[in-house]
């Protein structure tokens, strides 16, 4: 499950955090190398609690 320059980040439209699947996101229990589409459902922002769908591709 190797991430590459190809995996694109995404950046939430509410506050500007910017999702990196080569990163994840250690806090919730995301390891790195998980894409965007693979989060759970209920992933929100770690910094403003935002859903998914207020996410836009970079």
């Amino acid at each position: 499950m190797g991430v590459g320059a190809s995996s694109p980040k995404y950046r939430c439209t509410v506050c500007g955090y910017e999702y990196d699947p080569a990163v994840g996101d250690p806090s919730r229990g995301i390891h790195p190398g998980t894409p965007f589409d693979e989060l759970p459902a209920d992933w929100k922002c770690p910094q403003c609690s935002a859903s998914k769908d207020k996410f836009v591709s970079e």
